[in-house]
């Protein structure tokens, strides 16, 4: 079996690079390389550069924030009790009630207010990031 012989102009060419229409999910994801002068947060994070280190800086900065917040709620809200408590010796139930019942609905607002904050500090660097 012989193979004809092709003229030289009508062989086909495989050509590879980024495709020139993308979807913009999909460019979104990092699937596709953007133009080369396009500014890329994501990139800077993933390489760890001096900008990429600043993203991450912020967003610890603000996660520690809430955190001290937390920490410095909860300080107020249980620090005194020892002195309440000393303050009125006869009030054992009193102390049970508020030890065993009363704290438990703040903790959890406190908890249920730091997820939320956490996880929107997130979202805004992902939306920084992902030019959102």
């Amino acid at each position: 079996m012989t193979v004809p012989h092709q003229d030289p102009a009508e062989r086909r060419v495989v050509v590879t690079g980024p495709p020139r229409r993308t979807h913009p999910r999909l460019r979104s994801r990092g699937r596709y390389p953007l133009a080369s002068g396009y500014y890329r947060p994501r990139a800077e994070i993933d390489e760890q550069t001096t900008l990429g280190h600043t993203y991450v800086r912020s967003l610890m900065r603000t996660q520690l924030r809430a955190a001290l917040t937390v920490v410095a709620v909860l300080a107020l809200l249980i620090g005194p009790l020892p002195l309440l408590f000393a303050a009125m010796p006869d009030a054992r139930p009193l102390e049970w009630a508020v030890l065993g019942f009363g704290l438990y609905v703040p903790l959890v607002l406190l908890a249920r207010w730091y997820v939320r904050r956490a996880e929107r500090n997130e979202r805004d660097l992902v939306r920084l990031v992902e030019d959102r």
